[in-house]
């Protein structure tokens, strides 16, 4: 390049007083500019050659676990209309291209573009919903799941299995303007049994032994009555699920069915049971509603957006669980305590906490 600039130099003076001159000296100047352009410093760069970008290290797919609470296709049709607010508000809807074409010196736009970009977070939903509660306690605790909608007792029994998760949200309920429900025991409105103690050699339904308002708060309240589930009763049937369950007795299988009060008046939509056909025998003090929760691995933006968008989702935007919602309210693991000390005085820690 020295050499380049040498030649030119002499080819300027040589022909300096000559009638071309000028027209000689604008050529030499614009070879100058050319040659020189190709010198890049070390202050001044080429973003696509000196910022590399890699857009896909901010996108997410998520594995998303749902234990079984409703009729499968129900869930499926809730599961629609939350997929695509959570894919759109938690990814905000930027678009992201592959590469920067912009060439040439880097400026502070284009620097605070770059990063914007970099922080930008896209995720893509997977939801499984489980085939019992078991199934998704179990793809916890294997870490093959990174958010799941859980019970307060599945959500208990995946963390004393070992499960690295933490609670985000609780569904606020229609009904009381809470984040929480209550466990029912339902018979249907001609049934002779009027008392709890009334269930003494009838057929009754629980969900779930991981369900805590389809098993565990009817056990610790047959407990204090001295009722033994286990020899009381006629029959006792698991069904899966809540819908199951309320439709075991609108058909005659079952006396009366645990479940809570928002799957009972859910029912009452979908199914063949009604307040005319139906009644509440028995319900339970509140219990805080279902927690969504999420693999304590994930990026702590990623869990903050997701704990943001669910915080502010719509009006209108169905819980997947079948809980009549109307919004979300944060959670600890503390609000749990006292499902754990239910759990401990029923003997239903099968492993030592950790």
């Amino acid at each position: 390049m020295k050499k380049s600039l040498l030649a030119l130099w002499l080819v300027a003076r040589y022909y300096l007083f000559s009638q071309n001159r000028i027209l000689i000296l604008v050529v030499i100047m614009a070879l100058v500019a050319t040659g020189c352009s190709g010198i890049v410093s070390k202050n001044n760069y080429s973003i696509t050659d000196k910022v590399p970008i890699n857009y896909k290290q901010n996108l997410y797919n998520l594995k998303i676990g749902v234990v079984p609470t409703e009729k499968p296709i129900e869930q499926e049709r809730m599961i629609k209309a939350l997929k695509e607010y959570l894919e759109q508000s938690v990814g905000g809807g930027v678009e992201i291209e592959p590469q920067s074409k912009t060439i040439g010196r880097q400026t502070k736009q284009n620097t605070e573009e770059i990063q914007n970009r970099q922080n930008t977070i896209a995720i893509s939903l997977n939801f499984q919903i489980g085939k019992s509660y078991q199934q998704i306690t179990d793809l916890l605790v294997q870490d093959k799941l990174d958010m799941a909608y859980l019970g307060p007792l599945s959500y208990l029994e995946a963390v004393d299995r070992g499960a690295k998760i933490e609670p985000l949200v609780a569904a606020i309920d229609k009904h009381t303007g809470e984040p929480w429900y209550r466990a029912c025991i339902i018979v249907k409105q001609d049934s002779p049994i009027n008392t709890l103690k009334d269930l003494k050699g009838k057929r009754i339904a629980f969900v779930d032994k991981l369900s805590t308002s389809g098993y565990l708060m009817p056990l610790a309240t047959f407990k204090k009555l001295g009722i033994n589930y286990k020899r009381d009763f006629a029959q006792v049937i698991y069904t899966g699920s809540h819908s199951k369950s309320l439709t075991a007795l609108e058909d005659g299988i079952v006396d009366a069915a645990a479940t809570n009060i928002s799957s009972y008046f859910k029912q009452q939509k979908t199914g063949k049971i009604t307040p005319e056909n139906s009644r509440v025998l028995w319900q339970s003090a509140p219990i805080l509603n279902f927690p969504i929760v999420v693999s304590k691995k994930l990026p702590p933006e990623l869990i903050q957006r997701l704990k943001e968008a669910l915080i502010s989702s719509p009006e209108g935007l169905e819980d997947i669980l079948g809980i009549e919602s109307s919004g979300y309210t944060l959670v600890t693991p503390s609000d749990y305590a006292s499902i754990e000390q239910l759990r401990k005085e029923l003997n239903l820690i099968s492993v030592p906490a950790k």
